[in-house]
């Protein structure tokens, strides 16, 4: 693996105060409500994991794969469903957690893919967002933290699968 120059641009003090922040205002959202929050894998796993333990309500918990970066730096506009959901989503209140929307695509998928499921309401979540790559409308009900359009790694987020163990969000600097 190659020795990849990064930048840090959110550190893990800053991602903790705005999860907790996250988590009241989502904890406020779903009081006496069935959720089941759903986490996007494989880059949302980390923040999904500390989102959750803020959220003071009942709920469950799932998982579903998508894939359209394909170990490139860039998306492919291609979105591939490696997993979907285990539990009914019908009448329920479904969180999304993404690690990041950029393009848009992945998120407008999900949502058209979930619609049809009957949830009672879709909130969507993510940790990061690149307006300046929007390719495609989706529905994003709260961010973490808007980023210019610069590949990120770290919390989860990878280049060729490494770097998801940082602590903090950077920024690579040396990219082709």
């Amino acid at each position: 693996m190659e020795n990849l120059k990064l930048k840090t641009i959110i550190t893990e003090k800053e991602i903790q105060k705005r999860i907790a922040a996250m988590g009241a205002t989502l904890t406020d959202k779903f009081k006496g409500k069935e959720v089941v929050a759903v986490c996007i894998l494989k880059g949302s796993f980390v923040f999904f994991s500390d989102l959750i333990r803020q959220i003071q309500c009942d709920m469950v918990c799932d998982f579903m794969g998508l894939s359209s970066y394909h170990n490139k730096s860039y998306t492919s506009g291609e979105v591939k469903l490696t997993l979907d959901l285990n539990s009914t989503i019908e009448g329920r209140h479904v969180l999304l957690v993404e690690d990041i929307i950029d393009t848009g695509i992945t998120m407008n998928y999900l949502q058209q893919i979930l619609e049809p499921r009957k949830p009672a309401s879709i909130t969507t979540v993510t940790l990061l967002h690149k307006p300046e790559a929007k390719k495609v409308d989706c529905t994003v009900d709260l961010v973490g933290f808007k980023i210019p359009n610069d590949f990120v790694v770290g919390y989860g987020l990878d280049y060729q699968n490494h770097y998801r163990q940082l602590p903090y969000i950077a920024q690579v600097e040396n990219l082709n």
